[in-house]
């Protein structure tokens, strides 16, 4: 088979790698196609995955939609000379457009309820969309519910072992606590209107009069005395530093769910919620959720209290792996109409209902 895969976040990167490795090795032909959007071709050339960028960044949501529309007309022109069979996608407005244009099927993925301008541009036109089995709406017959997060094609432990020297690579000994605080920039469509924390220093200075370091990552600017502060981290190797800290506070809800499924306990403070971030929450108790006007402060009691108990969160993520499902099976299916091969004891057989 030919098959186009889409990037346009450095998520995406990581939730197809694992796919696209498997994919070229059975001997498929795979293009990857992408956007420069933060880290994402960074990641693209640290996986030496070849791939061919369409259409650079975007600052406001008018230049978006033109770095939208560009990044579309490359594809498609690619796709007229290429003929892909498939076109695979998070979100996937340009994939399911252009798949639609010259006959190839799109395979669409996404978790994200509240993003309703993508999947009105996408989901009419895609062939099939697979949503995490506790996303909260019906799209239809087209929809495919799996028993997994996006976050588990990439951390699922058959996928991801931690690499501890982080530890002494960010100057920290294996007995420090510590924390990873993440900022977002809250420029998607959906962001629009929403909110995260309240004043970044009083959250630092309350964590840290818990006895632990905080680690500070951000995609927007800090005040000027915490710019100095800011925690550089490559980022292929981020996904190690959640893996040992001992908390994650964040606006961000993908951080937040890659360190529930690693184990650490997350606390979301954003206005928005998803399907994956209340089951993390209700279902497995690795991840607290803080949406409403006080939710700078309850987070920060909250970060208080996890710092200062003795919890077994890997007993919580037992739980979690004995109910869900390695994710990059799922795309090789999606994708190939087939199963890979089984790859540890806590990966289920196909459960898609």
């Amino acid at each position: 088979m030919r098959v186009f895969v889409t990037i346009q976040h450095p998520a995406h990167v990581h939730f197809f790698r694992n796919a696209i490795t498997e994919l070229e090795e059975d001997g498929h032909d795979v293009h990857v196609f992408a956007r420069k959007k933060e880290m994402a071709v960074e990641l693209l050339q640290r996986y030496d995955i070849d791939h061919e960028v369409l259409a650079g960044t975007a600052s406001g949501l008018s230049q978006l939609a033109w770095v939208q529309a560009t990044y579309e007309a490359r594809l498609l022109r690619r796709a007229m000379k290429l003929k892909p069979d498939v076109i695979a996608a998070i979100g996937g407005v340009a994939a399911a457009h252009v798949a639609t244009v010259v006959g190839a099927r799109s395979v669409v993925f996404y978790d994200t309820e509240h993003a309703k301008l993508i999947q009105n541009l996408a989901f009419p036109f895609a062939d099939v969309v697979y949503t995490p089995d506790c996303f909260q709406q019906s799209i239809g017959p087209k929809q495919i519910r799996y028993p997994g997060y996006h976050e588990l094609a990439y951390l699922h432990p058959d996928r991801f072992t931690p690499d501890p020297t982080v530890i002494s690579d960010l100057g920290l000994d294996p007995d420090d606590t510590f924390v990873v605080l993440r900022l977002i920039k809250w420029g998607a469509s959906h962001d629009v209107g929403q909110g995260g924390f309240g004043a970044v220093g009083d959250v630092i200075d309350q964590l840290e009069d818990t006895g632990a370091e905080v680690l500070i990552t951000s995609e927007r600017s800090l005040p000027s005395e915490l710019e100095s502060r800011r925690t550089t981290v490559e980022p292929h190797r981020m996904h190690d530093v959640l893996a040992y800290a001992d908390l994650f506070i964040g606006e961000g809800a993908t951080m937040a769910a890659e360190s529930a499924v690693l184990g650490t306990p997350a606390i979301y403070v954003n206005t928005l919620t998803m399907g994956y971030t209340d089951e993390l929450d209700e279902r497995y108790g690795l991840l607290f959720n803080y949406q409403g006007t006080d939710r700078h402060a309850l987070a920060l009691d909250k970060a208080v209290s996890v710092l200062e108990d003795d919890e077994n969160w890997e007993e919580h993520r037992e739980q979690l792996l004995i109910d869900k499902i390695d994710t990059t099976d799922v795309i090789l299916r999606a994708i190939t109409g087939r199963s890979s091969q089984p790859r540890g004891q806590t990966q289920k057989p196909n459960t898609e209902i």
